[in-house]
């Protein structure tokens, strides 16, 4: 099988960038179905519509229904078919992107991604992740391209709560130890292929940057100040987690995040705030070293992500209620296979119980 690396057409970070949106979107199309939620319309509205003052593109905004649905991309395809759109743009967080995505690509159209918050990984890729109407797992949806622009405005993403940032953190701290396993595994990528040379080791800087600068970022996030580890983090979470995750492929932390769905008592909490468990219960379950799980969960709990279930909402922790996510996660049709030895539910049950025990202890 080849090797194969995908990234957006153009990647652009920087303070106040959607006050340029309508010059990026020019060159793509000349209608644009501009998607966001009314309380991102609150918080970014004016500078998006100064951002399309000056541009030739004519923007149709339209309100996201909050959940990245089969039904809700339908509506917006129908949307866009009734307006004459030919470009769509997603603005706002995980759900709105992987909605506008989906909506392109049925459309047949370019899109271009403006996150306003920095909670995970999903705006670089070519991939969207669709929910049931009332919020589970339904099933991943792979895209033949990766946005043509991913547009990250750092003033807006700085403003966000810093729960959502963290939480972008959590994502991205799954991902170089998802692509190490799936290339221990010889396993696919997520974009088709085998991973190579290049996306792991961009893996692995999401990694570094992490351990690096997100205390710092967490700490100046808290003061409303936009510093360079700010900066570091805004583009892991984003772009370096995007990239590392889609080029290189995804394992237990992930398929373990989506069986955490089917507990209606996850739901409050963000996709990252799960996949930080999930990471730390993959590791459980490789085995890894005392010093790679301690380095883990300091981290963790010093930025303020889950390490136990509790503190994901399970507040009585059974054996059926691991088993219940465990076999979720070892789907035929989820990332488990890209384990580089053979998994049960039973083991996977007995990672997550380990985890949440391990997480105690060093809270305790």
């Amino acid at each position: 099988m080849s090797k194969i690396f995908n990234s957006p057409s153009k990647y652009i970070q920087g303070p106040d960038e959607l006050a340029k949106l309508g010059g990026y979107v020019d060159p793509l199309g000349t209608k644009a179905l501009v998607i966001n939620t009314p309380s991102g319309v609150k918080r970014v509205g004016a500078k998006v519509e100064a951002g399309f003052a000056e541009a030739k593109a004519t923007p149709v905004y339209e309100d996201f229904n909050g959940e990245c649905s089969e039904n809700e991309v339908n509506r917006l395809v129908e949307v866009a078919k009734a307006n004459g759109c030919d470009v769509i743009v997603g603005i706002g967080g995980g759900k709105t992107l992987d909605t506008a995505k989906a909506t392109a690509y049925f459309m047949g159209c370019p899109v271009v991604i403006c996150p306003t918050i920095a909670s995970s990984d999903a705006p670089c890729s070519a991939l969207s992740v669709l929910y049931t109407d009332d919020g589970q797992f339904d099933r991943y949806l792979f895209l033949p391209a990766n946005p043509n622009i991913v547009l990250m405005d750092t003033t807006v993403i700085a403003a966000s709560p810093v729960r959502l940032t963290v939480s972008g953190m959590g994502d991205a701290l799954a991902t170089y130890f998802e692509a190490q396993a799936t290339h221990d595994a010889d396993g696919a990528t997520c974009a088709g292929g085998k991973g190579g040379l290049a996306a792991l080791q961009l893996a692995r800087l999401c990694y570094d940057t992490l351990m690096e600068d997100g205390v710092k970022a967490k700490v100046a996030l808290e003061a409303g100040a936009l510093t360079p580890a700010v900066e570091h983090i805004i583009e892991a979470n984003t772009l370096l987690s995007g990239i590392g995750f889609e080029s290189s492929g995804l394992a237990a932390a992930h398929a373990i995040h989506n069986g955490l769905t089917l507990l209606p008592e996850c739901h409050g909490m963000y996709h990252g705030e799960k996949v930080a468990f999930g990471t730390l219960a993959q590791l459980v379950l490789a085995n890894a070293s005392t010093e790679q799980l301690e380095e883990v969960l300091g981290f963790c709990i010093e930025v303020g992500l889950p390490v136990t279930l509790g503190e994901l909402g399970v507040e009585e922790v059974t054996r059926e209620k691991a088993m219940i996510v465990a076999k979720a996660a070892c789907a035929p049709d989820d990332t488990m296979g890209n384990m580089p030895f053979d998994v049960t539910p039973e083991m996977v049950a007995d990672a997550i119980l380990g985890a949440d025990a391990l997480g105690h202890y060093y809270l305790d």
